[in-house]
């Protein structure tokens, strides 16, 4: 062997090596502003750790789930972390398909994160998945409209107000719609508005028996409630949107108010994005005068899937992406504004974060009044605020998603749709055994 092929073929095996050495972490995650917005900062977490890669999967919300649970229920092995919701956490955790986030570091302070968003993340006092960014819901307005309308909106309306207000500042002509709310059927899009609207309503997804209430008054007037708005009052083609195109037309100045999540504040009043962003204002999510508000209580997070080879690195990821060293980063890259909120105690006691986020007050409230032991006006089974913490609701929000969208389309009555939600809510909670 001559001297030039003995380097040659010193090179290649070193270079075989330091390949072989650095872990590739495949991540899913959803569209988002948050977390693409993460994936634009993550040379501050390579330079840290040279030994690891990262490869996205960025999906939208229905997809995701859909591809995400379909791969963790077969062990299919895609990824190595999951951008999943507080819905999946303890089921997840509880079939073993994720790993506890024991090692996130002496620096990470678990007991910093708020304990609404952190006890929904925790089983047997082990945290397994770790909060992105923490949501409630609440109404945001445009300011001006709202003066032009004639009224004042109160830090805490009724949906009696936000009917009212909606209608008057509707200017087809204008391009204004008077207010934009989710369509597109999912149970985490149309049905996660929709449900924790309908516990202000005093309606509830079940009896103490499991039995299905869709052919309750309380169902009825909150779907008759919302079809008739979004027909006076909504964009064309309502069915269609979701969080995502909702942001959208906000910002583009054509919605007089959204009633969304609270994390979408910043977004709204970022003057890069939004051309209306110095003419918003907040407000808690609507009430009836029953004692619930249509508040809803949501986390995306960052878990670790059991059947990773990679789970030390992935969790190396973890930390840093849900770590104050990642709020300060965010901070000193997009301003305070823009940092991901609802996780942590320390970012709402910061007086920078609160100079800068005039929400802050407002999505912290929002989180803290959620109850998800008690969601509604009556007693139910189950927990959860725009969802119900079984198995089986996954499945059957999203059909009961299809059926309300196509009411708020016009392609079924109100009537049947409810009809047929409770059809199959009665036959689904039969089969998984609840009704006995």
């Amino acid at each position: 062997m001559n001297l030039r092929t003995f380097l040659l073929g010193s090179c290649s095996a070193l270079v075989v090596a330091g390949f072989a050495q650095a872990e590739t972490l495949t991540i899913a995650t959803v569209n988002n502003g948050d977390m693409v917005r993460m994936q634009t900062l993550t040379d501050d977490f390579t330079k840290a750790n040279p030994d690891i890669q990262l490869e996205w999967v960025t999906l939208e919300e229905n997809v995701l789930r859909e591809r995400v649970t379909t791969d963790i229920a077969t062990k299919g092995g895609q990824y190595d972390i999951l951008t999943i919701g507080t819905y999946e956490v303890p089921i997840w955790a509880k079939q073993g398909w994720l790993l506890p986030l024991d090692n996130l570091g002496a620096d990470y302070d678990v007991d910093d994160l708020l304990p609404a968003i952190r006890s929904g993340l925790t089983m047997d006092d082990k945290l397994y998945a770790a909060p992105f960014y923490g949501e409630s819901s609440m109404v945001m307005y445009r300011k001006d409209l709202i003066e032009k309308a004639g009224l004042t909106m109160p830090d805490a309306p009724t949906w009696e107000f936000i009917n009212e207000a909606a209608r008057k500042m509707t200017d087809r002509e204008a391009g204004i719609n008077g207010i934009c709310l989710r369509g597109k059927a999912g149970w985490g899009e149309n049905m996660a508005f929709l449900t924790a609207t309908s516990n202000a309503f005093g309606a509830r997804w079940f009896d103490e028996n499991w039995k299905p209430q869709f052919d309750q008054p309380e169902w009825k007037n909150t779907l008759d409630m919302y079809v008739k708005l979004m027909n006076d009052a909504g964009p064309q083609g309502a069915s269609s949107n979701g969080f995502n195109e909702n942001l959208a037309l906000f910002q583009q100045g054509k919605c007089g108010m959204w009633i969304d999540a609270t994390v979408a504040a910043s977004f709204v009043t970022n003057p890069k994005d939004s051309t209306v962003a110095d003419k918003v204002g907040f407000a808690l999510a609507p009430d009836t005068g029953l004692g619930k508000r249509g508040n809803w209580l949501w986390a995306w997070n960052l878990a670790i899937p059991a059947g990773t080879q990679k789970a030390e690195a992935a969790e190396k990821f973890v930390s840093w992406a849900t770590s104050k060293h990642y709020l300060d980063l965010v901070a000193e890259k997009e301003g305070w504004a823009n940092v991901p909120p609802g996780t942590r105690t320390s970012l709402y006691e910061n007086p920078e974060y609160q100079k800068a986020a005039p929400f802050a007050k407002m999505t912290l409230n929002s989180i803290n009044a959620a109850d998800p032991k008690n969601p509604s006006v009556k007693p139910v089974p189950y927990v959860g605020v725009q969802f119900v913490a079984i198995p089986e609701f996954q499945g059957l929000g999203t059909t009961v998603g299809q059926l309300f969208s196509a009411a708020l389309a016009g392609q079924m009555s109100v009537d049947d749709a409810l009809a047929q939600a409770q059809d199959v809510a009665t036959r689904e909670m039969t089969r998984g055994g609840y009704i006995k």
